[in-house]
């Protein structure tokens, strides 16, 4: 991207949102492979690193989406079932505390629709720590709403999944998705570091706030000492792992680092309904099903916007969601869900957690698609048509 132009775009455009980003990354698509990138700003600071859509980043929530890939890669194996209770595998009860009799199922924790919230926390559980204790939270649930009539965005859905993941598999999550998804594409990437090599450490995005101060993955270039939540005494004993604790441990809801260029390969993975050059990673149906909504907004059928302060959109931001994927351009009243302006209905998912804004969309009619992200803003979204931030409504833009 050549100099000042985001920011010239921001400014032309009557932005409020006054922060220019640390770095932005926009990354164009098709089947076929990259038609176009454009890259501004530093990966590093202190270490004078500009940034290169190579480069991994803590995408936020598009994890989400990435983690679906793994759960849909064992739902064809036959080691899982989108509609089977989760307490079955987990051997503990997920269980909503006014609706017992209604079993929490993988289908309703993707669609955000199990009755979760994210009042009671869902990130911070350390090694050795146990997920359970979280969902014992009256907050964890939603006291108004019975699973499956209600749609709230809550990250908790995530480790539940993972859990479930790890204990059908018996494998630890992090390992789990380098086997089922990133190797076979390819992709060097991981969850929370553990399982990334050396090199892909080495060329970490660090985190900026608004002030451009670094909050996440300010490594110097180094393997971080511990790359989960440490116990209370600071112990990082990984050994300590079993399957179906504690699937918080590698942040299945927002901790994958990964590149513009990875994510232009997931991309185009969905564009080609579950292939991509050559390599066959799921059923064309099992792609259409992660897509297909299973909740479309109405007046008191769910929350539209994120509750846990993240900064995830405001009201209208979240109008239509499938498994792990938002459908963008929804035709409702009250909802402002297009940040690309042009009425098309794209697929995808967005993030924005310490100081990063991301999107990856595509559109499966005209088999095009974008990715990007942007360091150092306001975790508020401030945008000029939609509930999106300025800075990503001009990413949409080629």
């Amino acid at each position: 991207m050549r100099a000042g132009y985001l920011l010239g775009l921001l400014l032309a455009v009557g932005t409020s949102q006054a922060a220019e980003p640390v770095a932005t990354v926009r990354v164009g698509f098709d089947r076929a492979g990259v038609t176009g990138v454009r890259v501004q700003g530093m990966a590093d600071i202190a270490a004078g690193r500009a940034l290169s859509a190579d480069d991994p980043v803590r995408i936020a929530s598009i994890s989400k989406l990435v983690a679906a890939l793994g759960v849909m890669r064992m739902v064809e194996a036959g080691q899982l079932d989108l509609d089977t209770d989760v307490s079955e595998w987990l051997e503990w009860p997920v269980r909503h505390p006014q609706h017992p009799q209604t079993p929490i199922t993988l289908r309703l924790l993707l669609s955000h629709r199990a009755g979760l919230t994210d009042a009671a926390g869902y990130y911070a559980v350390p090694v050795g720590g146990h997920l359970r204790e979280v969902l014992e939270d009256p907050r964890a649930w939603d006291a108004a709403h019975a699973p499956g009539t209600f749609f709230r965005y809550a990250n908790v859905n995530f480790p539940i999944i993972a859990a479930v993941m790890e204990k059908a598999s018996g494998e630890r999550f992090d390992r789990l998705m380098q086997r089922l998804v990133l190797q076979p594409l390819g992709i060097a990437a991981c969850y929370n570091w553990e399982s990334c090599d050396d090199a892909t450490v080495a060329r970490a995005v660090v985190l900026y706030d608004e002030a451009h101060q670094p909050v996440r993955d300010d490594n110097r270039g180094k393997r971080p000492a511990c790359a989960v939540v440490a116990a209370a005494d600071g112990n990082c004993d990984l050994s300590r792992w079993r399957a179906g604790e504690n699937g918080a441990l590698f942040a299945p809801q927002g901790g994958l680092r990964i590149s513009a260029n990875g994510l232009a390969r997931i991309g185009r993975l969905l564009l080609g309904e579950g292939e991509v050059d050559g390599v066959r990673l799921l059923s064309a149906g099992s792609v259409r099903l992660l897509a297909q909504p299973l909740w479309t907004y109405a007046p008191g059928a769910g929350v539209t916007s994120e509750e846990d302060d993240s900064g995830q959109g405001g009201d209208g931001f979240f109008c239509r969601y499938g498994l792990a994927m938002q459908t963008l351009a929804t035709p409702v009243a009250g909802c402002h869900d297009d940040p690309f302006g042009d009425g098309v209905a794209r697929v995808g998912h967005s993030g924005s957690a310490y100081g990063l804004l991301s999107g990856l969309w595509i559109d499966p009619v005209s088999g095009t698609g974008v990715t990007y992200f942007a360091t150092g803003l306001p975790e508020a979204r401030q945008g000029t048509h939609s509930a999106f931030s300025a800075v990503e409504e001009a990413l949409t833009q080629p």
